[in-house]
């Protein structure tokens, strides 16, 4: 079989049987698919031959760029050794010592700058007259495995429900969270989530949450201005937060950025202002970094930037270097122990998956964190979040580009119809996915978020790399937009 009819076999098999996520299949069977062969450093070629920048980190993953050879060698070397054992009741060294790197990277920070737990702790006024003594551990320190980061959601989810049910306070069974959140597509997850686009159709099967405004400044509710508006936003969480104290188990966020949301960059103060608002009224703070995390926004997570410790981390995507699927919720020793107690007092937490822990995942995570101390990864960032910075700058000028968002190497492009009104483009117009469709044509791998044009380059793309492709999509958002 000549390549030419290898290509049209692979396709017809692809369109005959198989069911791609987040795509509506009847477009996807009108056209000749991207089918991806190969991937080295920045970039991905398909199986015709042609070469692509990798624009999106194949989906926030892909950290020291594709085929690197500390991680393939990680990977290949604990092949040899064992590829798969369950840690239900059984252990083993990889899972141990990434553990063990997770909670010093975590903590390194912690340890430097943080100070979790502000001087106006749990009031005495509060209805639930939590004494001191019920305050977390500031440290995270307990890692609790699994697949990706739907799954690392669930288990906070789940863990954050039962603490409380362990501690005697049985109201405390719902959850606090954002509009324009996104955290994953199992059940539970959706629930916490604020994506009509993507939620709404299973709103019959998602139990009741709390969502508080998201601080989306570009498109502000109320029509407040940052910084007058005096953080307006974290004033309206307090509320919910009031009026619901008994009922709130534990806010979930994503720090910095809401990433499936449109790239939304919160303004400054208002993560370290959320951290407060959870100290002061008793609520668990879980953050979601399983997009931000491992360097997505300049440092190793964006919590690190305001100086917030949550009680519950929760890690995923980058955390193997984009190689293996793996996920982490990391907890405080407070929040563990009150798991702890006899077999017949059912403390257990009851939640596993089968490839939690996997050996092939760890050893490629353990190479991945190795790499980024030795190639100091995060320090030689900075220049080209500037760099990146600069070039994105350039298409302020058009004339349908409304605003865009970045924070290191989270960019959100936001395309209007109105640039003066800010009158966004009808969904069916699909303007953000052609701009990827022409990107496309140009040798430029990106995805869109409604007329959101999202870039998430990896982290090791070099600066001429990152120039090719902001350039390339600037022409593509010019030639589709006018």
């Amino acid at each position: 079989m000549n390549i030419q009819s290898y290509i049209k076999h692979i396709e017809q098999l692809d369109k005959q049987y198989l069911w791609h996520p987040f795509t509506q299949m009847k477009e996807w069977t009108e056209g000749p698919p991207v089918i991806i062969a190969e991937g080295r450093g920045s970039f991905l070629k398909d199986i015709s031959g042609k070469w692509y920048i990798d624009g999106v980190s194949s989906l926030w993953v892909t950290v020291h760029g594709h085929r690197k050879k500390e991680i393939d060698d990680a990977i290949k070397k604990q092949v040899d050794k064992i590829s798969h054992s369950t840690l239900l009741g059984l252990t083993h060294p990889p899972a141990v010592l990434l553990a063990e790197k997770l909670v010093r990277i975590v903590q390194n920070f912690e340890g430097k700058k943080l100070r979790r737990w502000e001087d106006k702790k749990f009031s005495t006024s509060q209805p639930l007259n939590l004494s001191t003594s019920q305050l977390p551990d500031s440290k995270l320190r307990r890692v609790f495995y699994s697949d990706n980061g739907s799954t690392a959601v669930e288990i906070a989810l789940k863990m954050a429900f039962q603490y409380w049910r362990h501690k005697g306070v049985k109201g405390k069974k719902t959850f606090l969270t954002l509009n324009n959140a996104y955290h994953g597509d199992t059940v539970g997850a959706v629930s916490v989530g604020g994506i009509d686009l993507f939620h709404s159709i299973f709103s019959p099967l998602l139990f009741k949450t709390f969502k508080a405004p998201s601080p989306y400044c570009y498109r502000c509710g109320p029509g407040k201005k940052y910084p007058s508006c005096r953080l307006f936003c974290l004033h309206e969480m307090e509320k919910i937060m009031k009026e619901h104290l008994k009922e709130i188990a534990a806010l979930i966020i994503e720090p910095l950025v809401q990433g499936a949301g449109g790239m939304i960059v919160s303004p400054p103060g208002y993560l370290k202002g959320v951290r407060k608002l959870c100290s002061k009224y008793g609520i668990l703070m879980i953050a979601d970094e399983v997009a931000t995390g491992f360097g997505r926004t300049g440092r190793m997570f964006a919590c690190e930037h305001e100086d917030v410790s949550p009680d519950i981390l929760c890690l995923a995507k980058g955390i193997t270097g984009g190689c293996l699927p793996l996920a982490a919720t990391v907890t405080s020793e407070e929040v563990y122990s009150a798991f702890l107690g006899e077999y017949k007092d059912l403390k257990t937490f009851f939640h596993g998956h089968t490839y939690t822990g996997n050996q092939l995942a760890c050893a490629a995570a353990l190479a991945n964190l190795d790499l980024f101390k030795k190639e100091k990864t995060l320090n030689r960032m900075q220049k080209k979040i500037d760099l990146l910075k600069k070039e994105l700058e350039k298409m302020n000028s058009f004339s349908h580009v409304g605003e865009i968002r970045q924070r290191g190497f989270m960019v959100g492009i936001e395309l209007v119809k109105n640039k003066k009104t800010k009158e966004p483009y009808p969904l069916e117009e699909k303007t953000g996915w052609k701009v990827c469709c022409r990107a496309k044509e140009k040798g430029l791998l990106i995805r869109p978020l409604g007329s959101v044009v999202v870039l998430m380059p990896p982290l090791s793309i070099s600066h001429q790399e990152l120039k090719n492709l902001v350039r390339l999509t600037a022409e593509a958002v010019k030639e589709v937009t006018g």
